[in-house]
């Protein structure tokens, strides 16, 4: 969620031009990341929830290329893209460690 929260924040000051391309792309691909994960934890089984975890991770890159190419487009400074590469750096991690404690239950 945190994640999200700062993709918004740092959207908000992207030009009114990038409302349906950049900003747009970053705040749907960063709100899916916990949406999958809360949607994964409620489904039936265990492989469904690893799904929906995968599919988490691969909006997490999404996420994370696009902040990149922001910044490449000087429409992100180097500071923010730091920051915000760490938080998606731990929430990978979070991902793997809990992909892999829920795999030892298959």
């Amino acid at each position: 969620m945190d994640l999200s929260v700062e993709c918004y924040r740092v959207t908000k000051s992207f030009p009114k031009d990038e409302l349906f391309g950049m900003t747009s792309q970053i705040r749907r691909a960063a709100a899916s990341i916990p949406a999958n994960i809360a949607e994964g934890q409620g489904r039936q089984g265990t492989k469904e929830f690893l799904n929906f975890l995968g599919i988490a991770r691969g909006s997490l890159m999404e996420v994370e290329t696009h902040l990149m190419l922001c910044q490449r487009v000087e429409l992100l400074p180097e500071t923010e893209l730091k920051k915000l590469l760490s938080l998606s750096d731990q929430i990978s991690r979070m991902l793997a460690g809990l992909r892999k404690s829920l795999e030892k239950r298959l």
